[in-house]
């Protein structure tokens, strides 16, 4: 699984809503849909790489289009 290193869990909410997700549900962790797709993001700082990478996938993002919505 590809990494995307750093990612606060705010920079990564922000990408997704750029491409049409938006927050449905939130707590210890951050849930986004697209109404399609959801995404569960966990509230750490920094996100772990693996977890960020699972995370875009899920997305239905490559790893370059992920780190180009930051």
């Amino acid at each position: 699984m590809p990494k995307i290193p750093g990612i606060n869990h705010l920079e990564a909410v922000r990408a997704l809503e750029k491409v049409g997700f938006y927050i449905i549900r939130q707590g210890k962790h951050i849930v986004l849909t697209n109404g399609v797709r959801i995404v569960t993001i966990p509230r750490h700082n920094p996100v772990n790489a693996f977890t960020m990478g699972g995370i875009a996938r899920d997305a239905g993002l490559t790893v370059e289009e992920f780190k180009k919505l930051l």
